[in-house]
């Protein structure tokens, strides 16, 4: 039955044309044969099994998920540099970060020392920076990018919930704070946050960032640090410098004193606070409430 169908329906289709041709010539009303031809072909696919009106949705869905994509593709993609010592987390966060159409992964590092030219470079809008586990090590680095290249936005994936770390990250220069346990849906949202220029951490830890900056420990004057710590003024400015790693002749560069008077204000400072080095000194001002 269906093969009688289609044999009627293509002799139609020519009879239909030779009447259109015959028209044409004789001047008579103009008929659009090709929109004509059109019609009969989907008219026989649909016969002969060709298509229906689901796959006539589809074909419409299909388009309109191009013309998203094409919109998508307009704009700029995040441009994200992975620093992580954790090979597997490394190669999680960067599978899950190209998995985007709107964010393109830049660089990947796993060095012990970061260059911050690989940041620059590469044009890196956000850092994503998991955590080494030792506070020192991130906090240097943190100050050693935020120094190089200001421009570039930090987003700290940290390995514990401690408060002090927490605020210490953001005094360093973070621009979002995520711990450990957030989950890749979290990351990528923050990625785009931080790139658009928001600042991102739990909500725990926001309520810490209150609690604060309400204290009097925010405001602390300098003498109440001479009171706690006997440091004088010059002694409290060392610390900042000594906790980014700076060496004695570039921090004699910055006040443009001499190496030596450098290291006598080292001294006395190991003395006063009963330190046994540089990094005793950026410990124990930490643990006295000082952030830096």
């Amino acid at each position: 039955m269906q093969w009688k169908s289609m044999s009627a329906l293509a002799a139609a289709t020519r009879r239909g044309s030779t009447r259109c041709d015959i028209q044409n010539r004789s001047g008579g009303s103009i008929v659009n044969t090709a929109a004509t031809r059109s019609a009969v072909r989907v008219k026989s696919t649909e016969l002969s099994g060709g298509f229906d009106g689901r796959t006539a949705e589809a074909a419409r869905q299909n388009r309109g998920t191009l013309r998203l994509k094409a919109l998508r593709g307009a704009k700029a993609a995040v441009r994200v540099f992975v620093e992580a010592e954790n090979r597997l987390l490394r190669e999680s966060m960067t599978r899950v970060l190209a998995k985007c159409g709107d964010i393109e992964v830049t660089g990947v590092n796993s060095a012990e020392a970061l260059s911050v030219d690989a940041l620059t470079e590469t044009q890196t809008e956000v850092l994503l920076l998991a955590s080494r586990g030792r506070l020192d090590e991130d906090l240097a680095l943190v100050h050693r990018v935020k120094g190089a290249a200001p421009g570039i936005r930090i987003l700290m994936i940290g390995m514990t919930e401690s408060e002090g770390t927490f605020l210490q990250c953001v005094q360093a220069g973070v621009t979002g704070y995520l711990t450990q346990n957030a989950s890749a849906a979290e990351v990528l949202n923050a990625v785009r946050a931080v790139q658009a220029g928001e600042s991102v951490c739990p909500g725990t830890l926001c309520a810490v960032l209150f609690r604060y900056f309400q204290s009097d420990t925010a405001a602390m004057p300098f003498a109440s640090v001479n009171r706690r710590l006997g440091l004088s003024r010059r002694e409290q400015q060392l610390v900042p410098l000594i906790a980014e790693g700076l060496t004695n002749k570039e921090i004699a560069g910055r006040f443009c004193l001499s190496e030596q008077t450098v290291k006598n204000h080292l001294y006395r400072m190991k003395h006063k606070l009963g330190a046994e080095g540089r990094l005793g000194i950026v410990h124990l001002y930490r643990a006295k409430g000082f952030f830096v």
